[in-house]
């Protein structure tokens, strides 16, 4: 799995030859503006909520590649209703396609359409493929919940917000990193806005003084699994 950070909460993972493309919001991000949307490859669409940073590429992107939109009910009908491909999930559901195993969990945020339409309950995502498996919260703040991602996959790594203010924090996103017993993490969901700058050389300290990798990779660069 070749995972390619793309600013915010934008992430691209490569797996057997198919490319899902995880919560689009590149053209209003002054910080990815070398990321060009027309070239970005697309053959799953995961959203895990519906608000503006986390949907504002989607139609762009899934008209020009056919890209099926995975996402809850609500989320996946709004876009099935604009004549979109879809495929609906919700909390616990687990979904296969091209070998590729997606599981909807919990995540503790709000989610509305930027007009104000409700987007159902928000989530997160367990992606695995051939013994690998990535798990990516969405926003959220740190919940128990996350106890039970474990119990069903050995995660090899996750995907955590850590700007703080709308999601956790690195001290909460670190506290999330032992609920999913996972030592690999990569930050997400911080610098964007005023309100989400954070102190990089810090969070990364933090988590190395409890044996874990907090990854900050530049946009458009990969780590792979």
């Amino acid at each position: 799995m070749q995972v390619t950070y793309l600013g915010h909460a934008c992430i691209s993972i490569r797996i057997n030859n198919k490319t899902i493309l995880i919560d689009p919001f590149i053209t209003a991000n002054p910080l990815a503006k070398h990321i060009d949307v027309a070239k970005l490859a697309a053959d799953y669409i995961l959203i895990t909520h519906a608000h503006q940073d986390h949907i504002l590429d989607v139609e762009t992107i899934a008209k020009r590649t056919g890209a099926k939109i995975i996402s809850n009910y609500e989320i996946v009908m709004h876009y099935i209703g604009k004549g979109f491909s879809g495929h609906p999930i919700n909390h616990g559901g687990t979904c296969e396609f091209d070998a590729i195993k997606i599981k909807y969990v919990n995540a503790i945020h709000t989610s509305s359409f930027p007009d104000g339409t409700y987007g159902g309950q928000p989530g997160g995502f367990v992606i695995s493929h051939n013994g690998k498996t990535i798990y990516v919260a969405g926003d959220t703040a740190v919940t128990y919940d996350m106890q039970l991602i474990p119990m069903h996959a050995k995660l090899d790594l996750a995907v955590l917000p850590i700007g703080d203010n709308f999601t956790m924090g690195v001290d909460d996103a670190i506290i999330a990193a032992d609920f999913v017993q996972c030592a690999k993490i990569l930050g997400c969901h911080y610098d964007t806005f005023p309100p989400i700058e954070i102190d990089k050389n810090a969070a990364v300290n933090k988590f190395k003084a409890v044996e874990k990798e907090l990854h900050l990779i530049e946009i458009g660069s990969s780590v792979t699994i």
